[in-house]
């Protein structure tokens, strides 16, 4: 008997038509309604919520928040911030909006008294889609009559720099994102910068309210001093409807600060990132240096000017190329830089000129120049002030507050030199300042033969500036600034010259005049003359003689020496020498930089016996910009053949020589006058000339 299965025991009964084989049976379907409940319940409530904040956030009165609101903006941009009137907020749309009433952010912690700015309105929607992508985009921003006042102090802290004020660095450019309606009606700004000394009151407008071709136009009108002169802006822009990101947003610039106008025509590159521009410029005025208070860039002075060029605003770097114009009637062309990415500017500039005019240079240092571009009263107003002063080294002010208010790095070279009277051909320096230290150097002025080359600086840390000045001249020939007469040169030679002082002040003059140092002049060998060395040595009759019957006999030069001492501004001769082949020829005497006088003497004496003489020094007196010649008063005396020796004055060539060039002390003829120097009084004097008895002399007479 076979025992089947039974429920009870957990197997299947067997069925009916199942009587050999037994087939399998599926497991019984899982039981889903206990998962279901749960879910509806999540899902309900879930829902439930998500409507109640809907509800909340169509009901809530947000001018609950207004406070916290404000302090936690406040925080954020270290001012004071209220809000007085109602803060409506529509969050429940594609594009979100903020409406504010009533705002007022107050002044930074030690600035003025009052607000910075007052609103009284202020509605702006974003896009969320945009938004969620990483990207900002506003359909709408409307502000209502804004009431601004902007301060600068005299220290350069600004009212609107929302940065930490423990931060040192200046603050970012302003950015706002593209803005495809920007509304901005009945807007006050009051602005005064004490550094600068600009003062500016004015209007801002985007005209979207009205019809026309101005529907959405931005513009920005203001007018005010700077530096005590008229100060006028006008900034306008396209319309402000549909501004797209990627498609630039043009503008015009047109400033009138005093005689200097600035006009700009460019484009926002992606709007509104103020820190990122670009404009085709013109600029025009009288002098470079009234553009400090309305860039903070320290230029030089100059004449009046135009120029132009193509400037890019690329964050904190602006950049001008194909910078081209005229300076006077020079013209010039290069590159500028300007890095404000510290606290001070830092310029980089190279610039060249294929035709400089020397007297538009000498604006730069003070001096009142005739350039051809003045009109012709303020030409007839410099040659009135020039013929009026009795100085001629410039007394301007240097403006040391300038000098550190940025660091640079310049290069210019002049190819060609216009300077009637002067055989310049070219020049080239590099300059740098650094923290209020100006040096040039090198500093290249170049001749047909020889050149002008050395090192200036001025150290503008102090109330007081210091300049040291270092100079050489090597290789000069002589005969390059001299006019020919009766077809010849009158002295043919090289000049080799140096000037190493130091002074202080803050113009040239008075800087020059508390100068210590010393300047040397060496012609090494050379002609002269012969019929001027006579007079040199004051030998009326033969020198007199010989310019009348036009001789044009030359004697050489072997050595001519001119050496300065500069004590407290004032040159004091030390050595002036002049050695030729037929008169030998000492100076004494000083030349003031204080008041620019002269009083120099120089007293001659043959090389050979003369029977008849004229014993009275030439004297040169005045000032630097008119000095006098004349002739001691004396009689005619008989020469008894005394001579003077060189010794005492020749003695300290060995120290004199090589301040200039080292290579002049080796110089034949200077060589040869060391030696005889050294040599002794004996022979010196036999050099010069053998001692005369007076019995010589009385037969002389006789004859």
């Amino acid at each position: 008997m076979i025992d089947t299965p039974t429920p009870a025991d957990g197997g299947t009964p067997p069925h009916a038509s199942d009587t050999e084989a037994t087939a399998p049976v599926a497991a019984p379907a899982r039981d889903l309604n206990g998962w279901r409940k749960p879910a509806y319940w999540t899902g309900g409530i879930l829902g439930a919520i998500l409507l109640l904040l809907i509800i909340f956030l169509a009901l809530f009165d947000w001018d609950w928040v207004r406070k916290p609101v404000a302090r936690f903006v406040g925080a954020r941009i270290h001012r004071e911030v209220s809000i007085d009137g109602h803060l409506r907020v529509h969050l429940l749309t594609f594009t979100p909006s903020v409406r504010v009433e009533g705002l007022r952010i107050g002044q930074p912690a030690g600035g003025p008294k009052g607000d910075m700015a007052q609103v009284e309105s202020i509605t702006g929607e974003i896009k969320l889609l945009p938004l969620l992508a990483g990207r900002q985009e506003m359909p709408l921003l409307d502000i209502e009559k804004p009431n601004l006042i902007l301060r600068t102090d005299a220290q350069g802290r600004s009212n609107w720099d929302f940065s930490d004020p423990n931060n040192t660095k200046p603050n970012a450019p302003f950015k706002l994102p593209p803005i495809q309606h920007l509304v901005i009606a009945d807007g006050h700004i009051d602005f005064r910068d004490d550094k600068r000394k600009i003062t500016l009151t004015g209007t801002v407008n985007s005209n979207e309210r009205i019809g026309g071709s101005d529907a959405g136009a931005f513009g920005l009108k203001g007018k005010g001093l700077i530096n005590g002169q008229t100060f006028l802006l006008d900034v306008t822009g396209g319309p402000l409807i549909n501004v797209h990101r990627d498609r630039p947003y043009p503008f015009t610039a047109d400033v009138h600060a005093g005689p200097t106008h600035l006009l700009a025509k460019g484009a926002i590159t992606h709007p509104f990132d103020l820190g990122r521009f670009e404009a085709d410029l013109t600029l025009t005025g009288e002098d470079l240096n009234d553009v400090y208070h309305l860039t903070g860039l320290a230029l030089p002075n100059s004449p009046p000017y135009r120029l132009s060029g193509h400037l890019v605003r690329n964050g904190k770097i602006y950049d001008l190329t194909g910078a081209a114009g005229r300076v006077g009637v020079s013209d010039i062309e290069g590159r500028l830089q300007v890095d404000t990415t510290n606290k001070r500017a830092y310029l980089d500039a190279d610039l060249t000129s294929k035709s400089l005019d020397w007297a538009d240079l000498g604006a730069i240092f003070g001096a009142p120049g005739l350039s051809k571009a003045a009109t012709p009263q303020q030409k007839a107003a410099i040659k009135t002030v020039v013929a009026s002063s009795p100085r001629l080294l410039p007394d301007a002010t240097l403006k040391i507050d300038q000098l550190r208010a940025m660091d640079a790095d310049v290069t210019f070279h002049a190819t060609s030199i216009k300077a009637p009277g002067l055989p310049l051909q070219n020049l080239s320096v590099t300059g740098n300042l650094d923290e209020g230290v100006l040096k040039l150097s090198p500093l290249t002025v170049g001749f047909p033969q020889g050149a002008l080359t050395g090192t200036i600086v001025l150290d503008g840390r102090k109330d007081t500036p210091v300049t040291s000045v270092d100079m050489r001249l090597s290789n000069v020939r002589i005969e390059q600034f001299l006019p020919e007469t009766s077809g010849q040169k009158p002295v043919e030679g090289t000049l080799q010259a140096r000037a190493k002082i130091v002074g202080a002040g803050n113009s040239i003059q008075k800087a020059a005049g508390a100068s210590n140092g010393q300047i040397t002049a060496v012609i090494p060998g050379g002609q002269i003359r012969q019929a001027f060395a006579e007079l040199l040595g004051i030998d009326a009759t033969k020198g007199l003689f010989m310019l009348l019957n036009k001789d044009q006999h030359q004697t050489n030069i072997r050595c001519a020496i001119a050496d300065f001492r500069v004590v407290n501004g004032v040159l004091r001769a030390q050595r002036i020498t002049i050695d030729t082949g037929v008169v030998v020829v000492n100076g004494t005497g000083t030349v003031s930089l204080k008041d620019e006088s002269l009083d120099l003497k120089f007293s001659g004496k043959p090389t050979k016996f003369r029977l008849v003489r004229l014993l009275a020094p030439v004297t040169v007196g005045g000032h630097l910009k008119s000095p006098s010649f004349g002739v001691q008063p004396g009689g005619a005396i008989v020469q008894a053949g005394i001579a003077v020796g060189l010794v005492a004055a020749l003695g300290p060539l060995a120290a004199i020589l090589p301040f200039v060039d080292p290579g002049t002390a080796k110089n034949a003829d200077c060589a040869a006058l060391l030696t005889d120097a050294r040599q002794g009084p004996a022979a010196t004097t036999t050099k010069l000339a053998a001692p005369v008895s007076a019995a010589k002399v009385r037969a002389a007479k006789r004859r």
